[in-house]
């Protein structure tokens, strides 16, 4: 395995914190495997310093934008840089929930939805409830579930003076499921798919990182054609927007219907974030899932 690897985390998005948890968490694993570590929290005035760092990879834990926006991606192009996880045309692709939505659309169930540029994109429509939530953006940051038209409207105005464009669409009610996947030798590996099931109205920034505001079921208990179908389909998006080294798919399970909503290039790896939960149902130590996108990321300069 590569002697000496730079977790890069930190960054200068909404989810900076988040990050910071996932990049020492990556680190302290990289450690109990024998790598030396470099660790490199990225702010503003230290982004050029990252291509004079000395290391034969760099491990992206980075969230939001410039980290899982193909920004940091294609900056490690251009220099030639090796770095872990989906290159920056993926990336840009899958942190943009239109542009996904269109490429997966033949693919896979889709809520009803529309592009909000103004105020005025939402008149008339008239699916409710229903989501407004910021095109590019994660974590759940933004994210608003609307019951009529004058909600709508509010929330709309807050987040275009924050974001230029949104992403309207049907709220569907049922079972959120999360499909981890992660590279091997023999292609992708499908962990067990895990429910989401928060104590709130859904699945929030809070829920996502405070202990004890969501439970979670993994394996989730879904009968076995059901859990093929979901399975398949999201290997297929996988493939289809050119994933690397590992992802994160979530999406709604409503009666024997899966609807996706999103693909996370970089998914979260703090002590409550989803994947190591599917990990951990599957046999696999934390260092198995570092070690392993370490390796696939070996492999794939060795070329």
């Amino acid at each position: 395995m590569t002697r000496r690897v730079a977790v890069v985390y930190g960054g200068f998005s909404n989810e900076r914190d988040v990050s910071v948890k996932s990049g020492i968490n990556i680190a302290k694993s990289l450690e109990r495997l024998g790598v030396e570590v470099l660790p490199f929290d990225l702010k503003r005035d230290t982004v050029a310093d990252l291509l004079d760092v000395k290391t034969d990879l760099f491990f992206l834990a980075l969230h939001g934008r410039f980290g899982e926006d193909g920004t940091i991606q294609g900056m490690l192009e251009l220099a030639g840089l090796p770095y872990t996880g989906s290159d920056s045309r993926t990336s840009a692709i899958c942190f943009d929930k239109e542009i996904t939505y269109r490429l997966v659309d033949r693919s896979v169930e889709l809520p009803v939805w529309k592009r909000v540029e103004r105020d005025r994109d939402v008149e008339g429509w008239e699916i409710f409830p229903c989501v407004i939530k910021p095109v590019r953006e994660g974590s759940s940051i933004g994210i608003h579930i609307c019951d009529d038209q004058s909600i709508l409207e509010d929330r709309t105005r807050e987040l275009l003076v924050a974001y230029d464009s949104l992403l309207l669409e049907e709220y569907i009610a049922g079972r959120e499921m999360t499909i981890s996947i992660i590279d091997s030798k023999d292609g992708p590996v499908v962990l067990p798919i895990l429910e989401i099931k928060p104590k709130k109205r859904f699945y929030d920034y809070e829920a996502k990182y405070i202990a004890g505001l969501t439970d979670f079921v993994v394996p989730a208990p879904v009968e076995e054609s059901v859990q093929k179908s979901i399975i398949e389909k999201s290997v297929a998006i996988y493939k289809l927007l050119g994933c690397r080294d590992l992802s994160r798919i979530d999406g709604i399970l409503r009666e024997d219907t899966f609807y996706f909503l999103e693909v996370n290039t970089i998914p979260g790896m703090t002590d409550l974030s989803d994947l190591p939960m599917s990990a951990r149902a599957m046999g696999m130590t934390f260092e198995d899932v570092v070690g392993g996108v370490v390796e696939a990321a070996e492999k794939r300069n060795r070329r």
